[in-house]
């Protein structure tokens, strides 16, 4: 793999006859060993709760985040470790709409000094659950610019529990057997983004093409705005007896809801995580199983047919319906799923800069002349454009014209991994599969940071909520550059 740094963590090993496993070397008459044969490949996982105290905002949704009052599920950091001997790497996929990339740096480095795994081997990410309070940090709803800034409260907690989880995953390794598989689940997957007959004003005042969300039955709309990706990937872990280790999954839902607006829950991350334990009849092991499902490019995707009828489904019934039934194509792959005894382990990590979109100077103008009036004025134009005036003062005001994001890939054999900072939209991802050069690919979004969505040039030009200044945050090119440069980490040179 091009452009990839192999950290080799030097460890104790029992030295075989004929080979010194740690230097690599082969002693005189044994050049034709393969050194492969004296690695074993282990595995560990565990779950650490993030669950935070009651009594802050929901986040999720436009205005005031409602009070937390109630915890329906709690919610978790589900991490999984893997070793092929010469190299680990690490997972860990928090329940929380997105975290900040500090506090996923503080993680890495607590998880460095304490295990020496370096931080680049270590992909952080979060489900996008939208019935959880923030780890963002101060000014999070504004969108404002936070980096650098020292962590609050709950985002040092979070950080501090990633880094218990992979320091128990790392007590749970042992030997180990490993597969991958993947399954299309199509009905449960919609682009959220349509074209209408007639334009849709903005908060900015212009006219867009597109409309997010745009109602079950509305007699304006023509056609969905882009594709979906129907295909569940997932990565199973045993242990040498058959017993289940963990499953971590990836599908392109951005979540499903139906919570009631005081609750904490995981949502569909977690019934996936605990059906998948139960029909691999993995409960109550000693060590316990760890189901994970990460989000995968569904910038643009929800769970609502809006060419269907209005559903009309009492809390959480939905999230247990798609989860039991996501559970059940991905355990009926699994059986089939070849697990082997040992695969190669490789990571690359890229740090890339992106400019960052200003407001220029209309744009601006307009947002002072709308902050200027009354807060219960009518609005001129549109029911979020105070809210967007807000967050476009405090973007021009305070963030930088330059952003340094983190882009890395994990290779597991001929399987790769693909991380993105960003709320991905689904032909993103698609195009990261059709291109890669391995053997299969998925990517996880929301992987170490978050800096809102990710739309395509085309996108853009359509317009629509996810390509609104704050929103969206970079260059309008962004999308491309993140995946040649992926690409060109997996090896692939265009």
């Amino acid at each position: 793999m091009k452009a990839i740094t192999r950290f080799i963590e030097v460890r104790k090993i029992s030295i075989l006859v004929g080979f010194l496993c740690l230097s690599g070397l082969q002693t005189r008459g044994q050049s034709n060993a393969d050194p492969t044969k004296q690695l074993v490949f282990r595995a560990g996982a565990s779950i650490s709760n993030i669950t935070p105290y009651l009594g802050g905002g929901i986040v999720g949704n436009f205005g005031i985040p409602p009070e937390a009052k109630n915890v329906h599920d709690q919610l978790h950091a589900r991490a999984l470790v893997l070793d092929d001997g010469t190299t680990k790497l690490a997972f860990v996929v928090s329940d929380n709409i997105s975290i900040a990339r500090e506090v996923y740096d503080e993680a890495k480095r607590i998880i460095h000094k304490r295990t020496g795994i370096p931080p680049e081997h270590v992909l952080t990410s979060s489900t996008h659950t939208h019935s959880a309070t923030s780890a963002q940090g101060d000014g999070a709803l504004r969108r404002a610019w936070n980096f650098g800034k020292p962590l609050d409260e709950y985002q040092q907690f979070v950080a501090h529990r990633i880094a218990d989880g992979v320091a128990i995953a790392l007590e749970h390794l042992g030997p180990a057997r490993i597969g991958w598989g993947a399954v299309n689940v199509p009905e449960h997957v919609f682009n959220r983004r349509w074209k209408m007959k007639k334009p849709v004003i903005n908060p900015f005042g212009g006219m867009d093409a597109v409309k997010m969300n745009p109602g079950i039955g509305n007699p304006d709309l023509v056609e969905p705005a882009g594709p979906t990706d129907p295909e569940v990937s997932f990565i199973s872990v045993q242990a040498v007896d058959g017993r289940p280790i963990a499953l971590l999954a990836n599908y392109s839902l951005h979540y499903v809801g139906g919570v009631p607006k005081h609750d904490i829950s995981a949502d569909y991350f977690a019934v996936f995580a605990d059906r998948i334990q139960e029909l691999l009849h993995a409960d109550r092991q000693e060590v316990p199983f760890v189901g994970i499902m990460s989000n995968g490019t569904s910038g643009d995707i929800n769970n609502i047919n809006v060419k269907g009828p209005k559903p009309k489904d009492p809390p959480y019934a939905k999230m247990h319906f798609v989860a039991d039934d996501v559970a059940k194509e991905v355990f009926q792959a699994y059986e089939s799923v070849n697990h082997v005894p040992w695969v190669k382990l490789g990571a690359a990590q890229t740090i890339l800069p992106l400019q960052v979109r200003k407001p220029d100077a209309e744009t601006l103008k307009l947002a002072n002349q709308i902050l200027s009036r009354p807060e219960n004025s009518k609005p001129l134009h549109h029911s979020l454009e105070r809210e967007y005036a807000v967050r476009v003062v405090d973007h021009a005001a305070g963030w930088p014209d330059q952003i340094d994001v983190i882009l890395q890939v994990f290779q597991i054999g001929d399987l790769g991994i693909a991380a993105i900072p960003f709320e991905t939209f689904a032909e993103t991802g698609l195009e990261i599969k059709s291109r890669s050069p391995m053997k299969k690919t998925f990517t996880i979004s929301l992987a170490n940071g978050s800096y809102g969505y990710l739309p395509t040039p085309e996108q853009h030009e359509v317009g629509g909520y996810e390509t609104w200044l704050t929103t969206n945050k970079v260059e309008k090119n962004a999308s491309r550059k993140i995946v040649e440069t992926l690409l060109n980490m997996f090896g692939e040179s265009e």
